[in-house]
């Protein structure tokens, strides 16, 4: 090893002492890097001299990050966003926060890290420009360091443009929408992302893991290290651990490669996803310079042509559904629990799988996949060169999808819960009757970069112009992490698509054309296959179009609209779009066909904009098995009998609310049990039983109030029951929390289900009161729903209608411990209290 001089140590003894005692804590990650959310000042409008330091914005808006401004807003069919945005209110907003640089960290790297803030972002510290970064779904760093003032006062200030709008199919949000972090370095350290770790020769004897460290060094000296890997288990023992020494030149990174040996190694999957952590120690001259932990999970997968998605060995079916990043009344600000409740709703049916649709999500989503197991399937783009909308990411692609597709890759590639990787949705470029190549050679050249003869990109001769692309990108996904297939979701099924026929697909992705999943393994000859995205029914939680067989199909085409009233879509399953499928529909042939690994369902929850098959006043989606409050649609339970084996599901709807003598449809969805028993008003109406291909029974009968009953039975003995009674007229609020005791963190959150029932208890379904919330204690009001695709009460108010006999309020706490009491009073109906307690 080369052996450094006094005076060339001299660097490194006063990064020791800037290190402190950091050895003391007990994450020493905690010392890199500190939530900067706090005490921004905000100001929608644009002033080019909100970027100078001296600048006075004392009466500009104090808030917390992450921040959304659209939600804020009104309805306004005018927005120019539409109604496919979710007909909220776009702009350009600024952002400011002044701080302090203690002294003490003078010597240290200082790192400004963005999630995510949509769009078209500009930082500014102390009035120099960083940079712009114009993907809105995309995290980002900038170095501060050459700038700070130590010891002082220091402003950073953030431009955040979405006025150019449509820019986005579906609500995008607007500001900086998710969390900001400080970080500090000491000057060497590990790079930013700069762990892989990935697993060998597993089985549940032993495993072989690779730990690959990107070290930097700024200083103006090389620095001699000792590189020490420690693999954790969830109880904090050390499993193994390795040490290397490496010298980093100055001014430059290393990667350095290391391997860990385990033993009977826990494997992370759906049902038990164990994680470990490893924690990545760099030391100099004997004393730690900087800790970083990477949570990892250890497991085998493969996805197979015959036999469909394989984990651990075990054949899985993927019960996956889509998602957009939105949280409802919460709008695009991420919100950790909010992100939570979702999945837990989401597992409670049996779901396991969650496709990022379609852009790179939060790593708050992605921690929790891990943590909750699930198969992630993990999209960078909805669109390449050619646009969907006016305004969209196809202005940006040629100049920035080596580096966001770069980033989301290095960002991502050490979540277990991530099983492939999707470089894009629907894109324009894979149709069979686009030209073979649409732009000159030289424009190709410069866009691919591939160094390709011009025989190549001329007529597409051997691959067309988007072939090539294709191929361009999963070659950098499969450099960056050889360790999971690349797909794509495609609506083009024929084996003609310039996707499929780059060849560079690892797995084929279908989005919709289930008539085509028959041919799939002799169209694509030992490929595996995944419906990317299925079904795309449209359902309104509570109403119900009857007869409940026959099938409702609109719009006739996706771009005509339709004006059949805004609440026409069935609970029934019996509404779907013309290019999708009736859930129980893409069921049969998912659970049929061992070849098809899974599917990811449009969608698992609604979500703001792109309200199809309606357009105003509708301006959220009816596609979701959960509707945006998070309130389950009745098909939650068809597919909570379906995948959840271990729990005796029989749900009936259904209310029993209606007109003497009409002819009502009853279904029942049901498990582990042989057979169904309705009862009306205690009159048999006989029994039903499911087929080998069925997932519901039903009976027509005549309403009359009083009581519907259903029993199933298995071997003759009672399995479960239901009950729905006829309600009377509204008389009184329910309040039930989703949980009673929050963190008073000033960010944890308890949904509060409001329901309106007769004096008997009874929810009343068709109840439509206007319920006004009032808030005693340490919390605030967060937001209100109701599930409704087309109410257009702002999102942002103490007080909701209920729809279908419910409502929604979410509350916040506002950092102080203590409680916080809920009060909801309406016209007419006895009040009802709830208190939640924060601590």
């Amino acid at each position: 090893m080369k052996k450094l001089s006094i005076i060339q140590l001299l660097p490194c003894l006063l990064l020791l002492l800037l290190a402190g005692a950091c050895t003391s804590q007990k994450e020493v990650t905690d010392t890199r890097q500190q939530r900067f959310t706090d005490g921004w000042a905000f100001r929608l409008g644009d002033d080019a001299a909100a970027a100078r330091p001296d600048y006075n914005d004392s009466d500009w808006r104090r808030l917390n990050l992450p921040h959304d401004w659209a939600v804020e807003g009104d309805f306004d069919r005018k927005n120019p966003s539409g109604t496919g945005g979710g007909a909220l209110p776009g702009g350009i907003g600024w952002y400011r926060k002044t701080f302090t640089a203690d002294k003490a960290d003078e010597g240290k790297r200082m790192r400004i890290d963005f999630d995510g803030a949509y769009m078209n972002s500009t930082v500014y510290i102390n009035g120099h420009e960083l940079g712009t970064r114009p993907y809105g779904y995309i995290s980002f760093s900038y170095d501060l360091t050459p700038y700070i003032k130590w010891g002082e006062k220091n402003v950073v200030a953030v431009r955040v443009d979405n006025a150019e709008q449509p820019n986005s199919r579906w609500y995008s949000g607007c500001g900086i929408y998710r969390n900001v972090w400080l970080t500090k370095l000491n000057p060497v350290h590990v790079a930013q992302w700069g762990t892989y770790v990935t697993a060998d020769e597993v089985s549940k004897n032993s495993a072989r893991l690779t730990v690959r460290t990107t070290l930097e060094n700024s200083q103006d000296v090389d620095a001699p290290l000792e590189l020490i890997s420690r693999l954790v288990d969830e109880k904090g023992k050390v499993v193994s651990e390795v040490s290397s020494q490496v010298t980093v030149e100055k001014g430059k990174q290393l990667e350095a490669v290391q391997e860990i040996a385990v033993e009977n190694p826990e494997l992370w999957s759906i049902d038990r996803p164990y994680l470990y952590n490893v924690k990545t120690e760099v030391r100099m001259a004997g004393a730690p310079v900087d800790t970083y932990n990477t949570p990892f999970g250890i497991r085998t997968f493969r996805f197979d042509a015959q036999k469909g998605f394989i984990l651990n060995g075990e054949q899985v079916k993927i019960n996956g559904v889509c998602m957009h990043h939105d949280l409802g009344c919460l709008g695009a600000a991420i919100n950790t629990r909010a992100i939570e409740r979702q999945l837990e709703i989401l597992k409670e049916m049996g779901c396991n799988g969650v496709r990022c649709s379609h852009n790179p999500p939060s790593p708050e989503l992605l921690d929790l996949c891990d943590r909750m197991g699930f198969i992630v399937m993990d999209e960078t783009f909805d669109m390449w060169r050619k646009r969907k909308t006016r305004h969209d990411y196809s202005r940006y692609f040629n100049d920035w999808h080596e580096r966001d597709l770069t980033d989301l890759i290095v960002r991502d590639r050490n979540h277990p819960s991530i099983f492939m990787w999707s470089i894009g949705n629907e894109v324009l470029e894979q149709w069979t009757d686009a030209k073979a190549d649409t732009l000159s050679l030289e424009e190709a050249n410069l866009i691919l970069n591939f160094g390709r003869s011009a025989d190549m990109l001329a007529g597409g001769e051997e691959m067309s112009v988007n072939s090539l692309l294709t191929k361009k990108l999963a070659d950098m996904v499969k450099a960056l992490d050889p360790t999971r297939p690349v797909t794509a979701g495609c609506n083009e099924p024929n084996p003609n698509n310039h996707l499929f026929r780059s060849g560079a697909l690892d797995i084929i992705g279908f989005n919709y054309h289930d008539d085509w999943f028959a041919g799939v393994p002799e169209n694509f000859p030992g490929k595996p296959f995944i419906v990317t995205e299925s079904v795309s029914g449209l359902m309104t939680r509570g109403y119900y179009r009857m007869p409940s067989d026959s099938m409702f199909i609109w719009p006739v085409s996706w771009d005509k609209p339709f004006y059949e009233s805004s609440l026409s879509c069935s609970s029934y399953d019996n509404c779907h779009v013309p290019w999708g499928n009736y859930h129980e529909g893409s069921l049969r042939h998912v659970k049929n066909n061992d070849f098809i690994s899974g599917q990811y369902i449009w969608t698992g929850f609604d979500y703001i904009g792109e309200p199809t098959p309606h357009g105003w006043p509708a301006r959220s989606s009816f596609f979701g098995i959960i509707d945006l409050a998070g309130f389950p649609k009745d098909v939650y339970y068809m597919y909570q009998s379906e995948w959840r084996p271990d729990k005796n599901v029989l749900h009936l709807f259904p209310h029993w609310n209606w007109t003497p003598g009409q002819d009502i449809d009853l279904w029942a969805y049901y498990n582990n049990a042989d057979e169904v028993e309705l009862f009306v008003n205690g009159q048999s109406q006989g029994v039903r039983s499911k087929g080998k291909d069925d997932f519901h029974v039903m009976w027509r009968v005549k309403y009359e109030p009083g009581t519907v009953k259903a029993i199933s039975r298995k071997d003759g003995k009672v399995v479960a029951e239901q009950e729905i009674r006829t309600a009377g007229e509204p008389a009184q609020i329910r309040l039930t929390p989703d949980r009673s005791t929050i963190q008073a963190d000033g960010r944890d959150l308890s949904f509060v289900t409001v329901e309106i029932l007769d004096k008997d208890g009874n929810l009343c379904p068709n109840a439509e009161n206007d319920v006004t919330f009032a808030l005693d204690g340490s919390g605030f009001i967060a937001g209100v729903d109701n599930g409704s695709p087309i109410s257009l009460e702002r999102f942002k108010d103490n007080h909701r209608k209920a729809f279908y006999g419910k409502c929604l309020v979410v509350i916040q706490n506002d950092g102080q411990p203590g409680s916080v009491k809920v009060t909801a009073t309406a016209d007419g109906l006895s009040k009802a209290t709830t208190a939640i307690k924060v601590k």
